[in-house]
Formats: C-alpha cells, structure tokens, sequence
C-alpha cells in the first residue's frame, strides 16, 4: 500500500511563488523511483485538472497549457518525495493540489492520491 502526503500550502498573493511537496510512503515491495507521478488540482466549483507529470527517473517532465513556464515539477527519488514549484500565481491558480501515481503523467488517472493541500492566490 502507497500514501502520498503533500505538504507547502497556502496563501499567496498573486505573482507570487510557491512550493509544495508530496512524500510518497509505502510498504516494503513499493519502489518510488519506478513511479509515474504527477499533479493534478480541483479549483472551487470546477472539475478535476490535470497540472503536470514527471517519468520516473525524472528526466521527462510534462506540463497543461495554462501552467507551462510558470510551475516547475522535480522529484528526488532518495527522498521519496515529488514537488511542485509555482510561480507567478494567477487568482485561476487557486485551488486544492493533490500528487497522484499512475499509469500515466498525462492526464488525471490515478491509483493512488494524497488527501491534498489547499493553495489560494490573493488578489
């Protein structure tokens, strides 16, 4: 069994930057640096929207539209952990963030995804 813990929510004012993280906790037999990982986000009132994805190893990240050139995704496999780097935020960035494994970095299919952190862009 697999538990992603993300932490690094908050408030921020609208070009502002900020970071969140996701630690990935499993049971003997789960190996981190073999899953696909990715983010996706739930604004208030709108569907779920996938954000960005990274390979395993790391080396191909992917990115939606709306958020390629101002959020950055990395992962360090030794710490078991993903991040989500967010910068020049938009009041449309507003909304809960959940890093999600799954089979693919694409989209927003998941097998396993952390309860979320609230990120709220101020005007």
């Amino acid at each position: 069994e697999v538990q992603l813990v993300e932490s690094g929510g908050g408030t921020v004012q609208v070009g502002g930057s900020l970071n969140v993280s996701c630690v990935a906790h499993g049971s003997s037999g789960f190996a981190f640096k073999s899953a696909l990982m990715k983010w996706v986000r739930q604004g208030p009132g709108k569907e779920l929207e996938w954000v960005a994805g990274i390979s395993d190893g790391g080396g191909y990240t992917a990115y939606a539209d709306s958020v390629r050139g101002r959020f950055t995704v990395s992962r360090d496999n030794a710490q078991n952990t993903v991040y989500l780097q967010l910068n020049d935020v938009r009041t449309e960035d507003t909304a809960t963030y959940y890093c999600a494994k799954g089979r693919s970095i694409f989209d927003t299919s998941f097998d396993t995804r952390g309860q979320g952190v609230q990120v709220t862009v101020s005007s």
